[in-house]
């Protein structure tokens, strides 16, 4: 479990958490949502680039910054190297730092916020060239069919409203033969955090709203994935555990991500006394060795566009190895060497699938 003890600069928890976000009494969209839409991407950018200029920024990104590392290392997995990459809602750079010249030739950023691709770091390889575009990942506007030999997301694809046409347009600029590898918040993230502010208000109030944004469910992915055309799907579902010292610590951190909520129905405001009883709520149900846990739950998936030197899956019984057998795999290295020594010798990636 990874623990977050630095309480936030300012010792007045109830006055920064009088509403859901900062930027959201200041100015609201003024457009109409469509009846499609379930997310207010303006709102969204406001947060963003609010949360990118605040001093203590840096320091609240422990989540994306593991999440990003665990996509760059499914890159180090390809065999193929890929010219031309695109980081689709790379807010400052989760991913690009971890990749090397042996897998990508060029990384294009794109995010939403102005502020973020102007702080998104570089590439730790200097020969790796980086560059940074201020467009909407949501949209992907300004790119051609067939155009990237790989696609990347981290922490980004939950805030999409139309994830089965965003995932069409997806694999259309990604040419044939090529992955789109990524991750994204999943259903039940925050659910100590949702329960608490739901009985608070029931309590208080009677009734309860909106104060967490929903999550897809992780089965979902993969539909929505095939049915986008991507082929060769494998997901992994995983927890993050955070400890945080309050639960106004955990809404702070959330905010500084710019995970704040951003729902065109949400509650714009949080009543101080329904916040005083959710952190009673919050300590009383979830509270453990001092510490307030808060449940990431991490959807990670890669698909595959159909082509013909695409990777594909052995025949069913053609397994060499069992999984029960890992564990001796582990402890011998001779048949560690071995097993190498045949994979070097294959022409084809093969996916062993063992029965």
């Amino acid at each position: 479990m990874i623990t977050r003890l630095k309480p936030p600069p300012n010792s007045c928890f109830l006055r920064l958490f009088s509403s859901s976000c900062h930027v959201d009494s200041a100015s609201t969209s003024s457009s109409q949502p469509s009846l499609n839409e379930v997310f207010d991407r303006e709102m969204k950018r406001k947060q963003r680039d609010w949360a990118v200029r605040q001093p203590d920024f840096k320091a609240a990104q422990y989540l994306k910054e593991e999440i990003g590392w665990r996509v760059a290392d499914k890159v180090f997995d390809l065999t193929k190297f890929n010219p031309l990459v695109l980081d689709i809602g790379c807010g400052i750079g989760h991913i690009t730092p971890h990749l090397i010249k042996e897998n990508v030739g060029k990384i294009i950023q794109v995010d939403m916020s102005g502020g973020m691709t102007q702080s998104s770091a570089s590439c730790d390889d200097s020969e790796v060239e980086v560059e940074r575009r201020t467009v909407d990942e949501e949209t992907l506007e300004g790119f051609q069919e067939n155009q990237f030999d790989l696609l990347l997301t981290s922490m980004s694809a939950h805030w999409i409203n139309q994830l089965p046409q965003w995932m069409k347009k997806c694999n259309e600029i990604l040419k044939p033969d090529c992955p789109f590898i990524g991750s994204m918040l999943a259903e039940d993230t925050l659910y100590e955090l949702r329960c608490s502010l739901q009985l608070a208000e029931l309590e208080r109030l009677g009734g309860v709203s909106s104060h967490v944004s929903p999550f897809v469910r992780s089965q979902d992915v993969g539909g929505l994935l095939s049915s986008a055309g991507f082929d060769m799907i494998t997901l992994d579902s995983d927890e993050i555990e955070v400890g945080y010292p309050n639960m106004f610590a955990l809404m702070y951190d959330l905010q500084l991500m710019a995970e704040s909520h951003c729902t065109h129905r949400r509650n714009r405001t949080i009543r101080r006394d329904v916040l005083i009883a959710a952190e009673a709520i919050y300590q009383s149900m979830y509270s453990k060795d001092g510490k307030y846990p808060a449940t990431f739950k991490i959807v990670s998936f890669i698909g595959w566009k159909p082509g013909p030197n695409m990777p594909k899956a052995a025949k069913r019984g053609s397994q060499q190895l069992s999984l029960k057998d890992i564990g001796k795999i582990v402890e011998d290295p001779e048949m560690m060497k071995k097993m190498s020594e045949q994979g070097a010798g294959k022409k084809n990636d093969t996916v062993k699938t063992v029965i």
